[in-house]
C-alpha cells in the first residue's frame, strides 16, 4: 500500500512542471501540436467545396509596362499642367463623369462588379463553385413615368412597385451575336430556399434587340413575402455560341410552379453554347402592392412571416435589490396587462363624460411632493406628470 502511494507522488511530481517559480499549464511540450499545425489545422480548406471555377470569358491580356509608362505620363502631365492646379486650389476643377465611368468599366470596373457579387453571395447561390467576371457593361431602367428612370446597378433597392413593368435595357453589341436574358429571384422560393423563380426569360436575342428575341418566361414582377427581408434579383447576359432551343416551356402566365428554376442546373446543360458575360442585380423588400398581386394575379393567400422571439430573460428575485428603483424592479415580475390596467384605472378616474377634461399643468415639476413620499415614487410621478415610459402605452 505505501508502495503504490509513493508511486501515485512521483507521477504527480513529474507532471507538473514548475519553471521560475510559476505552474506550466498543458501538456508537456514533446506531447503537444506546434504552431505550424495548429495555424494548419485552422485554416484548412476542402478542395472539393471550395475550389473556384471561372466560367465566363478570360480577361483581354494587357502589356502592363505600356499601361504603367501611359499611367506615369498622365500623372507627370497633370502635375505639370499649372492651370489645373490653380482651379484644384479654387475648388473649381470639373471632372467629366461620363469619361470617368468609361475609364472605369475599361479598367477596374469589371473586378469591382465580381467583388460586389461576391459580397451578396451571387455566383455561390446561381452556380456554386462557378463564377465570372462581368466584362460587357449591362444597364437596366425601370421606366417611372413622367421621363423619370429608375436604374438597376449592383444591389442597389428597387421597389416592387417601381419594378411592375419590363425594364429597358442595354449593352454593347454588333448585329451578328445572340443573346440570352435571364431574370431570377435568388430568396423568394415559397417551398425549397435551393431552388429559385425565373422572372424573365428572353433568348436568341439579335443584337442589342430584346423585343425581337424569342420570349421564354414573359416578365414577372418582383413580389417579396412580407417578413423575409430583402429579395435578389440577378440579371445575367448569356453570349450564345450558337441558335439556341432550350428544353424549357413557354410560359406567359405568373404560375410559380411553372417558374421554378434553378440557375446551376440549366446552366450545366447549356454551358457548351452558352456563356455569361453581363450582370446587373438588386434588392427588393415587401411593399403594399405585393399583397393586391398575390389576391388578383396569383390568385392565392399572401404568406406572412414573422419572427418568434423568445421571452426577455429575467433573473432571479434578490431580497436586497441595490442601485434599482423599487417600482421599476418589481414591475419586471409583474403581468404587464396588470400594470397597463393600473395606468387606464388611473387615467378614468378624472375623465368625466359630461365635462372637459381639466387643462394640463403648465409647470409639472413646479407643484411639490409631499415630504413623506419616498423618492421612487416621486420619480413615478415625475414621469406620470411628464407623459413619459409607461403612461404613453395605454
Amino acid at each position: 500500500m505505501n508502495s503504490i502511494r509513493c508511486l501515485w507522488r512521483l507521477n504527480n511530481i513529474q507532471l507538473q512542471q514548475i519553471r521560475l517559480g510559476h505552474r506550466i499549464r498543458g501538456k508537456a511540450p514533446i506531447y503537444c501540436r506546434t504552431i505550424k499545425e495548429r495555424i494548419d489545422e485552422l485554416n484548412y480548406k476542402d478542395e472539393l467545396y471550395t475550389t473556384r471555377i471561372d466560367i465566363g470569358f478570360p480577361s483581354e491580356k494587357k502589356n502592363s509596362l505600356s499601361a504603367r509608362e501611359d499611367r506615369i505620363a498622365k500623372v507627370q502631365k497633370a502635375k505639370s499642367d499649372k492651370n489645373l492646379e490653380q482651379l484644384a486650389r479654387n475648388l473649381q476643377l470639373e471632372i467629366n463623369m461620363e469619361q470617368s465611368r468609361k475609364d472605369w468599366l475599361q479598367s477596374l470596373g469589371p473586378l469591382h462588379k465580381k467583388q460586389i457579387a461576391d459580397h451578396y453571395a451571387i455566383f455561390e447561390h446561381l452556380y456554386g463553385e462557378g463564377f465570372f467576371v462581368p466584362h460587357l457593361n449591362l444597364e437596366v431602367f425601370y421606366d417611372l413615368g413622367d421621363g423619370n428612370c429608375l436604374p438597376v446597378y449592383y444591389g442597389n433597392v428597387v421597389k416592387p412597385a417601381e419594378a411592375s413593368q419590363s425594364p429597358i435595357v442595354s449593352y454593347e453589341s454588333d448585329g451578328n451575336s445572340l443573346w440570352t436574358l435571364v431574370l431570377t429571384n435568388l430568396d423568394g422560393h415559397l417551398k425549397d430556399n435551393e431552388k429559385e423563380y425565373v422572372h424573365w426569360m428572353v433568348s436568341n436575342i439579335p443584337g442589342n434587340c430584346i423585343e425581337k428575341g424569342d420570349v421564354i418566361f414573359d416578365y414577372l414582377r418582383p413580389f417579396p413575402v412580407k417578413g423575409t427581408g430583402y429579395h435578389r434579383y440577378v440579371f445575367v447576359l448569356y453570349k450564345q455560341d450558337v441558335q439556341m432551343k432550350y428544353d424549357l416551356p413557354k410560359v406567359s402566365s405568373a404560375s410559380l410552379e411553372d417558374r421554378t428554376f434553378q440557375t446551376r442546373e440549366w446552366y450545366k446543360k447549356y454551358q457548351d453554347n452558352i456563356t455569361p458575360i453581363g450582370l446587373a442585380f438588386f434588392q427588393s423588400d415587401w411593399d403594399k402592392t405585393v399583397k393586391d398581386f398575390f389576391h388578383t394575379t396569383l390568385n392565392m393567400k399572401e404568406p406572412v412571416y414573422e419572427y418568434d422571439f423568445p421571452d426577455p430573460y429575467i433573473r432571479p428575485q434578490e431580497w436586497f435589490p441595490r442601485r434599482k428603483p423599487f417600482n421599476i424592479y418589481m414591475d419586471k415580475y409583474r403581468d404587464p396587462k396588470q400594470i397597463n390596467k393600473e395606468y387606464l384605472l388611473r387615467k378614468l378616474k378624472n375623465e368625466h363624460p359630461f365635462r372637459s377634461p381639466a387643462p394640463p399643468l403648465q409647470f409639472p415639476n413646479a407643484h411639490p411632493f409631499p415630504k413623506t413620499m419616498p423618492s421612487w415614487l416621486k420619480l413615478h410621478e415625475q414621469k406620470i406628470r411628464l407623459k413619459w415610459g409607461r403612461i404613453n402605452d395605454v
